[in-house]
């Protein structure tokens, strides 16, 4: 009971606290959402480069184009070799007449170029996915051992390009949120060190009236929990109401199908949960680090 009542006082104190000094928690709140904010931009820019780099390494296939000359047991014999390959994921057949109707559709040149042949000039085909894109260059040049294989292309040169681009992006966007992160931790917990800090004589009153260690930190404990929590609602509602702007404006993608955004629902809550979480526990510890290194208690 004794605890209860103690854990008790101590929130009603936190609250009375916040508000009494109101210009000091006005800082630390304002300090909190200025620096989550930055972080939560970091977050929703690495976690969405982080999707693109997937879906684009999912999009990239192998184009296996086959001799004219190939039987069908040489075309079992590849889909065997493929099933062996380690890095094959999945692949699928293609025929000449499927690439002549779908290149046709897709053109009115490239139909009038086409119906104007009168034999289809293209050939049968295997559109191989991989599970590792750093790999494409060893897997066609595995495929293409087969003497019955014309070509297989996968963009070489331009692909491993783009590749490596979005994975230094991915890098550095997560250095980036690592670094906000410590920064974010500094500031709050420095702010609320002065808030705090403020207040020694109030603290060096209530040791000479022989409150415990304890029943002195609590309250500062629930109140740099406040402070935090509070610096985390503005990032919430910047975070949740500005990507679902920002992912309506754009239709969910940026220049191209290729390059979609994250959808915001599920998202925005994660990224809000984490932010209020960061205000919160740096806020408790920025709190106890004070009262115990500068007040001496």
């Amino acid at each position: 009971m004794k605890a209860i009542r103690i854990l008790g006082r101590a929130i009603r104190d936190s609250f009375k606290s916040v508000f009494r000094n109101f210009s000091l928690s006005t800082a630390a709140i304002v300090c909190s959402s200025i620096t989550l904010i930055l972080v939560s931009v970091a977050m929703i820019l690495s976690y969405n480069v982080e999707n693109i780099t997937k879906n684009l390494e999912h999009e990239l296939t192998i184009v296996v184009y086959l001799n004219k000359e190939t039987t069908e047991e040489q075309m079992n014999e590849l889909k065997s070799s493929l099933e062996n390959m380690e890095n094959v994921d999945s692949y699928e057949y293609k025929s000449k007449d499927e690439w002549r109707l779908e290149m046709k559709n897709s053109s009115e040149t490239l139909n009038s170029t086409l119906e104007y042949l009168e034999e289809n000039p293209l050939l049968d085909s295997f559109i191989v996915r991989v599970k590792d894109v750093e790999h494409l260059k060893e897997t066609s040049q595995e495929i293409l051992k087969n003497d019955f294989v014309s070509s297989a292309d996968y963009g070489e040169g331009m692909t491993e390009n783009l590749i490596s681009a979005f994975k230094v992006i991915e890098k550095v966007t997560i250095i980036v949120v690592i670094a906000l992160i410590l920064v974010t931790a500094f500031l709050i917990s420095n702010t609320i060190k002065l808030t705090i800090f403020s207040r020694r004589n109030e603290i060096e009153i209530m040791r000479l009236v022989g409150a415990s260690n304890i029943s002195i930190r609590l309250p500062f404990i629930f109140e740099g929990l406040i402070l935090g929590f509070l610096g985390g609602l503005i990032p919430v509602i910047f975070t949740i109401y500005g990507y679902v702007l920002l992912y309506d404006h754009f239709n969910g993608y940026v220049f191209s199908q290729l390059i979609e955004l994250v959808e915001p629902f599920n998202f925005t809550i994660y990224i809000s949960m984490i932010l209020l979480g960061m205000g919160c526990i740096i806020g408790m510890f920025g709190s106890y680090r004070a009262v115990r290194k500068y007040l001496k208690i």
